[in-house]
């Protein structure tokens, strides 16, 4: 969640060296700054439901399932991103220990109603970018709502909506599951 930014320019150098030793997180769009807040309950909950699931779907392969504690690096947008959830099967990702990945193939954003316009529009913008990004997930904490945008073959962007009762598929990682596993246990949410 962005609470401020900086009025100046940073170098993506100077921005890592500073992130390496700050005690919150910062997310980088060229050339600023941004400090993040913390998540609330149903956020971090749902978060917590995805990684476990996708850990435990790729566990016997290569791929990584990162949680919000990893950077996805976008060069071409010049931005540095948190996103909730983010794999990469990538052996340029998996075999270094970098604080950042390059190589995406899912990126999932639990919106925040601060944050949603944003991970909607100049977010979603910049991670088109990425070469290697096919999905990009966004869960609405509100209501049982997922949005999973697709990269096809002719490269666009094709969005499908998985509501209450659906069943939720990742096709860049063959993953399914009912869309309740994703909100389980989210006080207030009803399944």
């Amino acid at each position: 969640m962005v609470i401020s930014k900086n009025t100046f320019y940073i170098s993506p150098e100077e921005y890592l060296e500073g992130e390496r030793v700050s005690p919150i997180k910062h997310e980088y769009r060229r050339g600023h700054v941004y400090a993040m807040t913390g998540a609330k309950k149903p956020h971090i909950i749902i978060a917590s439901n995805l990684v476990r699931r996708l850990g435990n779907h790729l566990d016997n392969t290569d791929c990584l399932v990162l949680s919000s504690d990893i950077k996805v690096r976008l060069e071409e947008a010049n931005c540095y991103y948190y996103p909730d959830v983010a794999v990469t099967c990538d052996e340029r990702d998996t075999s270094t220990t970098e604080d950042f990945i390059l190589y995406p193939s899912l990126v999932v954003e639990v919106l925040s109603p601060s944050t949603a316009a944003f991970d909607r529009g100049d977010k979603f913008a910049d991670y088109q970018t990425s070469p290697s990004l096919q999905e990009y997930v966004l869960i609405t904490q509100s209501e049982i709502k997922i949005e999973c945008f697709r990269l096809n073959v002719e490269g666009n962007w094709v969005s499908q909506t998985y509501r209450q009762g659906d069943e939720l598929e990742l096709m860049s990682i063959d993953f399914r599951c009912p869309i309740a596993q994703v909100d389980q246990k989210v006080p207030g949410m009803v399944l």
